[in-house]
């Protein structure tokens, strides 16, 4: 055991030290926390490292990037064996998003199937940049190469991906180059539309019904985060009038309904705060009449089914169909009865989210 003395040194009798376990740990630290390699490289990194162990040899930023490919192998090699043993089918989850720093778009590839103690277990097994044009055929190209590679192409189950005419078209090519025997009946049951997706089609139907309703809210929070100076003018009068809520204003982002929902959700806390700085700020112009707050409070509210159905298809452990089918039907259920509801934008509304959910 090491011992310390009084100067707050330690002594160590028998130790060995093994750099491959260092370089392992350095590596899978890299990876798991997102640093850039050329960390490896920084001046002050290395002389903390020297500072706890003289005997480890601070390596490149090549050497560390091999290390890396090295642990992606071993994982890559340990999930297959487990795909190998496994005998159920597999499902399979796509995603394509574009780096926000390199305009460049990259594929997410995940695996879904239930193991021998029958728990459901998910694993990416490739993310994959994907070069322009996003066509069907490129597509195809990426994810049929992928579930070749993993030796799944005759264990595939379905296919889950977003709604668009590029993916329904990757299908049918996908369906051309895997052997139709091996998936259930002859692969008609082959695609899966996203559910996440498809809500997110239907509020945003449903949200341009509304069209300028909220666009006074909207600007008031573009106002009041504008400058460090609104925001400080902002908060301080929320402290005066004792509002009992220490949320950020944030503003949201026309193209994602579920940041609308958020923002109002906030916004709806601060009415008095608004209306007082009206008062109080002459440049301030955009303030929301009462039956805006009005509208804005029933859409809320309304929004609020929507975004706990999409909490639940997003989590980590994803839900089975005992979980989402009965959130389905109380969707439809909630959309009828908006539908009577006596409000003419929210009767809109309703009507043009039921239109779009009885398509899918």
């Amino acid at each position: 055991m090491p011992k310390k003395d009084t100067g707050g040194k330690f002594s160590v009798g028998t130790y060995t030290f093994n750099e491959e376990i260092v370089r392992n740990d350095l590596a899978s630290m890299i990876v798991l926390h997102e640093y850039p390699l050329s960390m490896v490289e920084h001046f002050g990194f290395r002389r903390f490292l020297s500072s706890l162990q003289l005997l480890f040899k601070v390596v490149s930023r090549n050497t560390v990037k091999n290390d890396i490919m090295k642990i992606y192998e071993f994982e890559k090699t340990k999930i297959m064996r487990i795909i190998e043993k496994n005998t159920s089918k597999i499902a399979i989850t796509t995603d394509m998003w574009t780096a926000s720093n390199q305009k460049k778009g990259y594929m997410a590839i995940t695996a879904h199937f239930i193991d021998e103690t029958w728990k459901l277990r998910s694993r990416i097994i490739r993310f994959i940049y994907v070069p322009c044009p996003y066509t069907a055929e490129v597509l195809c190209d990426v994810l049929v190469d992928c579930l070749m590679d993993w030796f799944i192409d005759r264990k595939l189950s379905i296919l889950t991906l977003d709604n668009c005419t590029t993916n329904d078209a990757m299908i049918n090519l996908i369906l051309n180059k895997l052997d139709n025997q091996s998936l259930w009946l002859e692969g008609s049951l082959l695609h899966m539309r996203c559910c996440a997706h498809i809500l997110n089609l239907i509020v945003r139907d449903g949200l341009d019904v509304i069209g300028d309703g909220i666009e006074n809210i909207r600007s008031s929070v573009t106002f009041w985060v504008a400058t460090p100076k609104r925001c400080e003018k902002f908060e301080e009068t929320a402290r005066l009038l004792k509002v009992s809520t220490s949320r950020k204003l944030v503003l949201d982002c026309k193209t994602r309904w579920n940041s609308t929902y958020k923002m109002l959700k906030v916004v709806i806390c601060y009415k008095d705060v608004f209306t007082r700085l009206k008062q109080r700020e002459p440049l301030y112009k955009s303030a929301p009449k009462e039956e805006e707050w009005e509208i804005a409070r029933d859409i809320c509210d309304k929004l609020k089914v929507f975004n706990s159905v999409t909490e639940l298809f997003s989590r980590t452990e994803y839900p089975t169909a005992n979980l989402y089918f009965p959130k389905i039907c109380e969707i439809k259920m909630s959309l009828k009865e908006w539908l009577c509801c006596g409000k003419s934008i929210i009767e809109r509304m309703a009507m043009r989210m039921l239109d779009k959910f009885e398509k899918y």
